[in-house]
């Protein structure tokens, strides 16, 4: 079996790949160009394609001789020409018109847990919009709405572990946090490959989040205690995370928080909007956030420093 991954040398997608690669497909890794992380053992089975999310030609030819396609392309903060409308709406038109093309039989789609219309948030409506586009699209899919998603490689860990390391303080977004439920990328890889392999949940939208609920700051207490490290943690109000957010956005390559991330966790991260059902009961995620689960995707225990700035540094188109 053939399976092409958009968004392949990102987070979700090169995990994705290793469990494919592992059931025995043969991957193709499609993305606008190498991930940093690409000088990990490459996926056995796997090969890359160059292409941009909206490169319809390309992605056409990248798809000839695939059963199946998963949309995994996706960006959570918009810099230069990637932007919200030309990576997740325009990306996801691109992608089922060369799936078509190529006489793809199968799209999944990655969604997030809460993407619905009409919010006042780019990141959750562009989202939405590309859900539709899959449903309406006329070829067999299934749309996943993942929530709070950690795992080697991720943001989530990656952060928190490197903010741990530089300074003692963290600030709790807003003045009552809200909950969040941890998803392992492991599971999460398992959902998308039994959909891709096994053609489960066949034209559905489902979600899934981890089996343990928290908040964000209980989260950061525990990847603290593993380093070693004594964090205060102190609520602040909403309109101080936005303040930062704007600012991380304009001054780092990866931004501690963006924008989209501070509506997310205000809302919390634990029911899906504005509809999806369960994964089939023998796919519901297992994985707790242990202190084995955390040390298994934490990054190298580093500081953020100068070589976090986006000072030099462009976006390639």
């Amino acid at each position: 079996m053939r399976i092409a991954i958009t968004g392949g040398t990102g987070f979700i997608g090169r995990h994705l790949a290793r469990e494919l690669s592992a059931r025995g497909a043969e991957v193709v890794l499609v993305a606008r160009g190498r991930h940093r992380h690409d000088s990990e053992p490459a996926v056995p089975g796997s090969h890359f394609v160059a292409a941009a999310a909206d490169d319809l030609d390309a992605l056409a030819a990248a798809f000839r001789g695939c059963d199946a396609v998963m949309l995994c392309a996706g960006i959570n903060r918009e810099i230069g020409k990637q932007t919200y409308q030309r990576v997740h709406i325009e990306g996801t038109r691109a992608a089922i018109e060369a799936a078509r093309r190529a006489g793809v039989r199968r799209i999944e789609f990655l969604s997030f847990l809460r993407a619905r219309p009409n919010c006042g948030s780019a990141y959750h409506e562009s989202k939405w919009a590309a859900e539709e586009m899959v449903r309406a699209s006329g070829i067999e899919y299934t749309v996943v709405k993942p929530g709070m998603t950690y795992g080697r490689g991720d943001h989530m860990l990656d952060h928190i572990t490197r903010a741990a390391m530089t300074q003692p303080l963290f600030l709790g977004v807003g003045l009552r946090e809200m909950p969040i439920r941890p998803l392992a990328i492991e599971d999460l890889a398992e959902i998308l490959a039994a959909a891709l392999i096994d053609g489960r949940m066949s034209n559905e939208t489902v979600f899934a989040t981890g089996p343990e609920e928290m908040t964000l700051s209980q989260a950061v207490r525990r990847v603290a205690a593993i380093l070693g490290r004594r964090v205060v943690t102190i609520p602040a109000p909403l309109w101080i995370h936005r303040a930062l957010s704007r600012i991380f956005e304009w001054t780092m390559k990866v931004p501690l928080a963006a924008s989209a991330q501070v509506r997310i966790l205000s809302e919390g991260v634990v029911d899906p909007l504005p509809f999806a059902v369960a994964v089939p009961p023998d796919l519901a995620p297992r994985r707790m956030f242990t202190d084995e689960q955390i040390r298994r995707g934490m990054p190298p225990a580093e500081r953020f420093g100068l070589r976090d700035l986006r000072c030099c540094w462009a976006e390639s188109p």
